[in-house]
């Protein structure tokens, strides 16, 4: 009986201890904070916050109707056979940002969902994550080798940075405070913008907006937020904060920004509204049957592209990180798969390659026999 109540006494301990580790560790300024004060009483006010939490436009389950969280977490962690990362040093280029011809209209992918863009004398800057890491904890989720040759010191000033989520693979705290002398102004959704202040943004330089809101640059370019189909949350609570697409509309360019969702109506009601596009930036990777509502499968990604009316599309949302059971090159390869077969043309850039926004961009599929090569 003694044993048995040493033991009972030592798992308890153990609880606490892991407990208070955990209060502790999530307290760290990198998690940022939820939103309160004028800002909360402010979300509160938004036709897509209701019952305390931001909701999707459709009725969007974590998982899907056939898995649970259990069986999720068992396949993630011991099914890690099913995935590959990259055996080599990921093909790349690096160019002098800061050199560039203001006149020039370009882009340039960071990998995963990180690019900047140079649009009618206007720079801008979308997730950067610049750490080597998409998580709290530094020496889990590395980015490849290879996908991560840029950091802050080679950027510009940037005009505006654009935050589609708090996620940490979008979201980076090292990244976001290395940026703030260089950064002009942050546009993001409701509640974001707590993270900023903490991470001691001047209030002046944040714009939180909600779905459907437009922001003026000048007379003739403006940053439209649109609807997403995902979630939001750095430790525990989730969706006090907006996830958000973007549309970009300037004099010569409309370019849609898509940052994490699951396929859904909003696609078509984008482009009807803002379309057609001449580039659309959307998600292809890290996506599973168990959780196909929050991020689209390859067939649901090149059927947005026609939903959203674009020209062109660029996958994106993988070539860095391993965040789901997938092969890392997967998801471009069903992709382009399914653009093939529809007859759509995918541009699908080298990480740090300068994609020019005037001229029709035939890549090639760089990613195939690596190691070979």
């Amino acid at each position: 009986m003694k044993i048995i109540y040493k033991m009972i006494l030592i798992f308890v301990s153990l609880l606490i201890l892991l407990i208070l580790f955990t209060l502790v560790f999530i307290r760290q300024e990198k998690f940022g904070s939820v939103p309160k004060g004028e800002r909360f009483e402010r979300i509160k006010l938004s036709k897509n916050f209701k019952n305390g939490s931001f909701q999707n436009l459709s009725e969007t389950p974590d998982l899907s109707e056939d898995a649970n969280y259990f069986s999720v977490i068992v396949e993630f962690l011991f099914g890690k056979s099913k995935r590959s990362e990259p055996k080599i040093i990921l093909p790349n280029q690096k160019i002098d940002l800061k050199g560039i011809n203001p006149n020039e209209n370009f882009m340039v992918w960071f990998g995963h969902s990180s690019y900047f863009m140079q649009i009618d004398g206007v720079k801008i800057l979308v997730d950067p994550v610049f750490s080597g890491s998409a998580s709290p904890i530094y020496f889990t989720t590395k980015a490849y080798r290879g996908a991560d040759a840029y950091r802050v010191s080679d950027f510009p000033e940037i005009d505006f940075l654009l935050i589609s989520h708090d996620h940490w693979d979008h979201l980076d705290h090292k990244t976001i405070v290395e940026l703030n002398q260089k950064v002009k102004k942050v546009i993001c959704g409701l509640g974001v913008g707590e993270h900023f202040e903490k991470w001691n943004y001047d209030l002046h330089k944040i714009i939180e907006k909600d779905w459907w809101d437009e922001i003026e640059v000048n007379d003739s370019f403006k940053i439209a937020l649109t609807p997403a189909r995902h979630f939001s949350g750095r430790a525990f609570s989730r969706n006090q904060s907006l996830w958000t697409s973007f549309v970009l509309k300037s004099k010569n360019y409309s370019i849609y920004v898509g940052g994490d969702s699951g396929y859904d109506t909003h696609f078509k009601e984008i482009g009807k509204k803002y379309g057609p596009f001449n580039l659309a930036m959307l998600e292809c990777g890290q996506y599973n049957k168990n959780w196909k509502y929050i991020h689209m499968m390859p067939n649901e990604v090149v059927q947005a592209a026609i939903d959203l009316k674009s020209e062109k599309f660029m996958p994106v949302h993988w070539a860095k990180f391993t965040l789901a059971l997938h092969d890392w090159d997967e998801p471009i390869n069903e992709v382009t798969k399914e653009a093939a077969d529809k007859n759509i043309q995918p541009i699908h850039p080298l990480i740090g390659e300068k994609i020019s926004l005037d001229s029709t961009h035939i890549s090639k599929k760089w990613w195939e026999n690596l190691e070979n090569n």
